[in-house]
């Protein structure tokens, strides 16, 4: 699994489209072992301008920007590789929520969607649209989960 994304911008010069950026992400981050964190781009007003951007420092629950976007990258590896232990009757540790709707897609691997009263198993090519709710992620296979999700200010 790479740990890092390339990411590639464009944008217009003398009219005509261009490849203004093709490197790697360099924003990137591990608040646990082997959790790979990346914001790749954001914004910060609605509607979106095509300017250039401004960046975000990773973090582990992420902190959505007023009126804004954000762009993530994620690899989660599995539980046991975090340290995460669930007891029954309790919350999962990672349990949070955060004030945006967020589109998902799982790109790669497999991992449990834990809400408040259910959770459900995803796999590449399923897509979670994240309503503002209580929720965790958790990876109980032996490899490596891949997400990417965009991220929009809510209420």
């Amino acid at each position: 699994m790479r740990t890092i994304p390339r990411r590639i911008v464009t944008g217009i010069r003398a009219g005509k489209s261009f490849i203004e950026a093709d490197a790697l992400v360099d924003n990137v981050s591990e608040h646990y072992p082997n959790l790979v964190i990346s914001d790749i781009w954001q914004t910060s007003q609605m509607p979106a301008k095509f300017e250039k951007e401004q960046p975000i420092e990773n973090t582990a629950i992420p902190q959505v920007i007023k009126n804004g976007t954000y762009f993530r990258y994620v690899q989660i590896p599995p539980d046991r590789e975090l340290g995460i232990e669930t007891t029954i009757g309790n919350p999962h540790p990672l349990m949070h929520q955060t004030a945006s709707l967020d589109y998902i897609v799982i790109l790669s691997g497999e991992i449990y969607l834990i809400t408040d009263t259910e959770e459900t198993l995803l796999q590449a090519g399923d897509i979670v649209i994240q309503r503002g709710t209580n929720h965790a992620w958790s990876n109980r296979s032996d490899h490596m989960c891949l997400q990417l999700a965009i991220l929009i200010d809510a209420n």
